[in-house]
């Protein structure tokens, strides 16, 4: 008998059985479904370069195609108002309870921002959301100068002009009184 069929034949065994040992521990209940665990390695990397990999072939080299004005820049800070700042924050960074309950934890972005991320990228988020995360995809309730707006606010969020930094500033934080009287207590938030 041939000695590459055995070769074979032993890698196909162990594949499907692999398949089937990941079939087992799906269908009973091994891989956490719990929004509050902590995401294994391997599900933290495969997230995270699926993602990368998609957006670097979905959104190439898009630039915003609107003037950087303070119309747009304002129109953005109130789309981001109404849309973002309930799990992103405000100015103040300061996480609400549904950014807190977040798995994963949206990023805060008025401690850290994504004025580095290319526009495509972030526009390419805001239209069709992140699998596995709380991110939604925005694609059928904004539309694109809407989302384009958005773009250019969390761009230049770290230098905007007098006039929109001022909006800006003005929006409220998300953040629960309860949550904040607990934390100036020294009480658990929970």
């Amino acid at each position: 008998m041939n000695p590459w069929r055995w070769v074979v034949l032993g890698a196909a065994g162990v594949l499907v059985v692999g398949l089937l040992v990941a079939y087992a521990a799906v269908a009973f209940g091994l891989v956490p479904a719990n929004a509050d665990g902590k995401p294994s390695s391997l599900e933290r990397w495969a997230a995270r370069k699926s993602l990368n990999a998609t957006v670097q072939r979905e959104a190439g080299g898009k630039a915003n195609p609107l003037p950087v004005d303070d119309a747009n820049l304002k129109a953005g800070i109130k789309l981001y108002g109404s849309n973002c700042a309930v799990c992103h924050g405000a100015s103040d960074a300061k996480g609400s309870n549904i950014a807190l309950g977040l798995y994963q934890h949206a990023p805060q972005l008025g401690k850290h921002g994504v004025e580095d991320d290319a526009e495509g990228e972030t526009h390419w988020k805001i239209q069709h959301g992140i699998r596995l995360t709380g991110m939604p995809s925005f694609g059928k309730s904004l539309n694109d100068t809407e989302i384009w707006q958005l773009v250019m606010f969390l761009k230049h969020m770290d230098k905007l002009p007098s006039a929109a930094q001022a909006d800006w500033k003005k929006l409220p934080s998300q953040e629960s009184a309860e949550h904040s009287h607990r934390k100036q207590a020294g009480q658990p938030a929970g």
